[in-house]
């Protein structure tokens, strides 16, 4: 929580105001070139400035002075796994809420390719913002608009004490046990976890929970990890492999959508059923759910008001109140459906 430290104690306006023996508006006058302020006293502002460190808030400058102000929003996650069939995924349903929240503060948002598709950088972008769903703990995205200076807010904790940045919670621990409660209560005593292999506090908390979970159940700890540029074609390959080492598996739990859907087509290569034989869940309630062969159960996040709280919480820091570093999405509810309990209609 370092990078929370520094935050801070950054040093404010007032704080050179109070330093140099003036006004707020003196020092605001004074290091941006308005109103008039004579010489020496202009210079001995700029000076306490440079002591106290003190830097503009350039992005709460533009706000209030109404000129033109974008926020940007993009995924470090493959589109493999973030978007989905027709590109309807997660990814673009957090999208067009964001846009509508954007547009009634004066924003305008656009949506930018991961890094690995990206066919230009960032720093073409002149953003004001910017929204990240699910960092990684190594993400170059964040890294690179820290380095710039630009105010970000992530859907989901950034993991590492590095990039300490603001976020809306999306309960992944509460999601994961949800799922696994929901399995459990369907007679699965075998439960499996498939997880990504990059570092996300998604998966991090996932894992933590699924660990506790076999603890107090009694149940064997049976985790594989996916490549997500892989999207369901690894989510398949690992679900084979994992079942065909444990045949006793009877339920899994795979909270990417891909993998969960690569997971059906396993478990029916080897000639089993879904439910029957073995039950799939997943975490995301989209497309890749409800059009799934049988349609997965899965839990809906309230993606709609967790775009809207990564809006404002945005929108706050852009204006400089950065009082609220997190702020807790809606609590996640499951919706279940053929792929773990036999004779329930979608």
């Amino acid at each position: 929580m370092a990078r929370l430290a520094r935050q801070s104690t950054r040093p404010r306006i007032v704080d050179v105001a109070r330093e140099a023996g003036v006004s707020v508006t003196t020092v605001s006058h004074a290091l941006n070139g308005r109103g008039f302020v004579d010489p020496a006293t202009r210079e001995r502002v700029k000076e306490t400035a440079r002591k106290l460190g003190y830097r503009p808030n350039l992005h709460a400058q533009r706000l209030r002075g109404g000129g033109a102000h974008t926020i940007v929003l993009f995924s470090s996650m493959p589109f493999a796994v973030a978007a989905g069939p027709s590109r309807l995924g997660f990814l673009m349903e957090v999208a067009a809420v964001a846009a509508a929240a954007a547009l009634t503060r004066g924003l305008a948002l656009v949506l930018a390719p991961p890094l690995e598709a990206a066919q230009l950088p960032l720093d073409v972008l002149d953003v004001d913002g910017a929204l990240v769903v699910e960092p990684a703990l190594q993400d170059r995205n964040v890294d690179y608009l820290l380095e710039r200076g630009v105010p970000i807010v992530s859907v989901g904790k950034q993991p590492g004490a590095v990039h300490a940045i603001p976020y809306v919670d999306i309960h992944s621990a509460t999601t994961t046990r949800l799922l696994l409660q929901h399995l459990y209560s369907q007679e699965a005593r075998r439960i499996a976890l498939v997880i990504g292999s990059e570092c996300r506090n998604s998966y991090i908390e996932a894992e933590a929970t699924y660990r506790g979970f076999a603890e107090e159940t009694g149940m064997p700890c049976l985790i594989v990890r996916a490549d997500e540029a892989g999207g369901e074609q690894a989510g398949h390959r690992e679900s084979l492999r994992l079942l065909s080492e444990h045949p006793e598996i009877d339920g899994i739990c795979a909270p990417v959508d891909a993998f969960a859907v690569g997971a059906v087509q396993a478990v029916a290569e080897l000639g089993r059923r879904v439910p029957n034989d073995v039950k799939v869940v997943t975490r995301y309630n989209g497309l890749r759910a409800s059009n799934c062969t049988p349609p997965l159960t899965a839990v809906d996040l309230h993606l709609e008001q967790v775009a809207s709280l990564a809006v404002q919480l945005l929108f706050e820091h852009l204006s400089g109140d950065t009082k609220r570093l997190v702020v807790a999405g809606p609590e996640p509810t499951l919706i279940v459906r053929e792929s773990s309990t036999a004779g329930v209609s979608s």
